[in-house]
């Protein structure tokens, strides 16, 4: 089952269910708010077939409101758009896509072109494909994917680009691997507000134990040449508990490509270190002299990340009476997770209440549930698949958090209802209105260290 199948499956069972499926507050974009991943990649520019307004809708709330990420080469006040109108509906947009896409070619320069539809181009059945195809005959760099946003959200809207951008622009391939080259499929970009320094960070520590890495999206991308390369990579990491893995397996099934399936978001030294480990052996890299210059590079970034540690102790030691001992987790599955883990296993927290808001698909929900049933060996929690903000504020205020302040992890929606809990909030995710992020990190080694800075001097300053 696909993911927009199984969506589609929820949301059917909501109906049956007697409810509404209104959503207050919403977390997430529309299926075109994958022109966002479109923008990720090193200069690449989208071009959206759609109703006005839809894509600056969309770039501001998943870039801008969003921890002010700005729009970057080819995103926000950049994207083209055919601004579909009464006209278009009546008589079709072909006409008017073609116009755009070409006036596009002489003002923008890219290395790819990426178009994306709407729900008006979509539900009049536009033949997109048939206005593609003759800039792809003349050699344009130009992709289209089907994003209309009945299709489902905008991680349903990712895993529909990157298919389109592999299959139209990447092509077939039936040359040699590379050892040690990895393709690496994870956050999705813009609507996770850190997802720059994420992804630098997980660069980095691939590239410490000796793999060569395509990231993919971010400043730290080649941009096309990496995805020109992905057929030639020796595997495929997805690294988080679903995002990737349709895309994994339809790399698996085009190009032969195996994968690791890493479901844990790696913060901090005992799950970073775990986590390369276990890359190491997938890509065969856990002998010999390989394996030396891996090890020595965890253990040169565990002692730095220690020594920190240690420091951090001080002040943890005196203040520990006025921190919370109780905490709630309100993100996307992949940030929800790791959170949960790395407070934990290594502050020692509480899990109160775990809150997932990305509607995954139903078959991977199980999975979803496992790895939170399994934080640590004495720890187990359950978890809510729940989107809506008034329900999710409702189950918050029934949890009991004991005679502390509780710390609550979620989005510029739960300011106010922290505030009325007498706990502090840090905001990791989309809408994150009052942070302003440039490189920040929270996973690896660096960003864990970060993270601590944050949490603490959220409470600290709480309770002034």
């Amino acid at each position: 089952m696909s993911i927009i199948d199984s969506q589609d499956k929820v949301a059917a069972s909501g109906l049956a269910a007697g409810k509404t499926n209104s959503i207050e507050q919403v977390r997430y974009g529309c299926s075109i708010g994958a022109m966002q991943s479109v923008a990720a990649i090193p200069r690449a520019i989208p071009i959206t077939h759609c109703g006005p307004g839809c894509a600056d809708k969309q770039f501001m709330n998943l870039s801008f409101y969003n921890g002010f990420q700005g729009g970057g080469y080819g995103g926000g006040a950049v994207v083209p758009s055919t601004n579909a109108s009464e006209r278009e509906v009546v008589f079709g947009g072909a006409e008017r896509l073609t116009e755009l896409i070409g006036a596009t070619l002489k003002v923008l320069e890219a290395d790819l072109f990426v178009v994306l539809t709407g729900c008006i181009s979509d539900l009049v059945g536009d033949d997109v494909g048939s206005v593609v195809k003759p800039f792809q005959q003349r050699g344009v760099p130009i992709v289209f994917a089907e994003t209309g946003g009945f299709r489902g959200n905008n991680f349903t809207g990712h895993e529909l680009v990157t298919r389109a951008i592999i299959d139209q622009f990447v092509g077939p391939y039936d040359g040699e691997r590379v050892k040690g080259l990895v393709n690496v499929w994870s956050l999705l970009p813009y609507h996770n507000t850190f997802w720059r320094g994420d992804l630098t960070e997980i660069k980095r520590i691939l590239e410490g134990i000796g793999l060569r890495v395509n990231i993919l999206f971010g400043p730290e991308s080649a941009g096309v040449a990496e995805w020109k390369s992905i057929p030639q990579a020796q595997f495929n990491l997805v690294l988080g508990p679903w995002l990737g893995l349709e895309t994994a397996r339809h790399l698996e099934a085009k190009y032969g490509q195996p994968f690791l399936h890493a479901p844990v978001l790696p913060i901090g030294a005992k799950e970073t270190g775990a986590f390369l480990r276990r890359v190491l052996e997938f890509a065969g890299l856990n002998k010999g002299r390989a394996r030396k210059k891996a090890e020595a590079f965890i253990a040169d970034e565990e002692a730095r990340y220690y020594k920190y540690i240690e420091d951090f102790t001080d002040f943890y030691a005196e203040y520990w009476w006025g921190l919370p001992a109780k905490f709630a987790v309100v993100a996307d599955s992949t940030y929800a997770l790791a959170l949960t883990r790395f407070l934990v296993n290594q502050l020692g927290l509480i899990p109160g209440r775990q809150i997932v808001t990305d509607n995954p698909p139903e078959e991977v929900r199980d999975d979803i549930r496992a790895q939170f049933r399994a934080i640590a060996d004495d720890v187990s929690t359950e978890i809510d698949f729940e989107e809506d903000s008034h329900t999710i504020h409702q189950k918050l205020r029934d949890t009991h958090f004991g005679h502390k302040a509780p710390i609550i992890f979620g989005t510029t929606w739960e300011r106010d209802l922290a505030k009325e809990l007498k706990g502090s909030i840090v905001e990791v995710g989309f809408p994150a209105s009052y942070e302003v992020v440039l490189s920040r990190a929270y996973v690896g080694y660096r960003g864990a260290l970060t993270l601590l800075e944050k949490i603490y001097t959220t409470t600290v300053g709480a309770s002034a």
